[in-house]
């Protein structure tokens, strides 16, 4: 089974997404969607048999495509899956897969009514060690804290500066720290622990009115979860689960490499597993696995979880006063 993937964006982490999924001997690039025809013609040399569209109606429409991968700025993201899926096109879409949890409600919408599969690509879920880190869970006893950190310097910061405000701080995107940073934190720990109790968040905004870094505290019945994001500061930290028994640290929570448990009588477990495939690959074999099965929901990146990042999310940035245009 060959499943056909049209891609709209021609940028860096389509391009990763490509490479990845050629890894896959079912994925085969047939469409590029691109605004415009050189940068479509640009990306899509560098995979043969790709056709290049500039008209997204067009490329959806085709009979040569059975799913598209989105990769376009955040605040497109809704609009051009639910076009997708009303042509009944799979759809894998970069997270966030929206701007607000309305949004993403209509698009889960969608998906059923046309009955195709919609799935938000969060890879850090399907790689190998994430999955070491929930089947070890146990080992840690009575769980109380789950603490998690993105904090990465954007290299488009420096042009902000300078009074040069690039897509990455214009909240016209639906950017910012949060929704490009803060989601890789709070997706594993939906995906965990569920849903949370409440959220209490703070943050900087910037004078262009997207958030800068921030932090979250969210309660559950008998732990705590502690995030913290941002675009215009260095952390190191790795991730940790707190339990009464032992504490397990995760190095790098939005690419979990590794993974180990550090026990309260001094002895430490090392969890790693190898990882044979770059990070993005994971997330393409889960989607062409449940194409293959026939089903349109993934049971890691389920609706459900999505829908609870994107209230959390929401609900975070209501408490630090940063709206979004589809937010009216």
């Amino acid at each position: 089974m060959t499943i056909r993937f049209g891609v709209i964006g021609t940028n860096w982490i389509t391009d990763r997404f490509v490479q990845a999924g050629l890894e896959n001997e079912e994925f085969l690039l047939t469409a590029v969607y691109s605004r415009t025809q050189e940068k479509g013609q640009a990306f899509a040399a560098k995979y043969a048999g790709a056709t290049i569209y500039t008209d997204l109606e067009d490329m959806v429409s085709s009979k040569e495509v059975d799913a598209v991968y989105i990769a376009s700025p955040n605040s497109m993201h809704a609009e051009q899956a639910v076009i997708c899926l009303n042509h009944g096109k799979h759809v894998l879409c970069e997270k966030p897969a929206a701007s607000n949890s309305a949004e993403l409600r209509a698009i889960i919408e969608a998906a059923r009514t046309n009955n195709v599969l919609f799935m938000e690509a969060m890879k850090s879920t399907f790689m190998p060690n994430f999955k070491i880190v929930k089947d070890n869970l146990y080992k840690l006893g009575r769980i109380r804290r789950y603490f998690a950190s993105y904090c990465q310097y954007s290299s488009r910061y420096d042009a902000f500066r300078q009074g040069t405000v690039l897509n990455a701080f214009n909240p016209i995107y639906s950017n910012g720290s949060l929704m490009d940073l803060g989601i890789y934190c709070l997706y594993p720990m939906v995906a965990l622990f569920g849903k949370p109790e409440s959220v209490q968040a703070v943050g900087v905004l910037l004078s262009s009115g997207v958030d800068g870094e921030g932090s979250i505290v969210l309660r559950y019945d008998d732990m705590d979860a502690v995030v913290m994001h941002s675009k215009i500061a260095d952390s190191y930290l790795p991730a940790e689960i707190q339990g009464e028994n032992g504490t397990m640290v995760i190095d790098k929570i939005n690419q979990p490499y590794q993974v180990k448990v550090h026990y309260r009588d001094g002895t430490v477990e090392e969890l790693t597993q190898p990882q044979v495939f770059e990070s993005m690959y994971y997330e393409v074999e889960e989607f062409i696995q449940l194409l293959k099965n026939g089903e349109r929901e993934s049971s890691i990146n389920s609706h459900a979880n999505s829908l609870a990042v994107a209230e959390i999310m929401e609900e975070a940035r209501a408490q630090i006063g940063l709206r979004y245009a589809s937010d009216l």
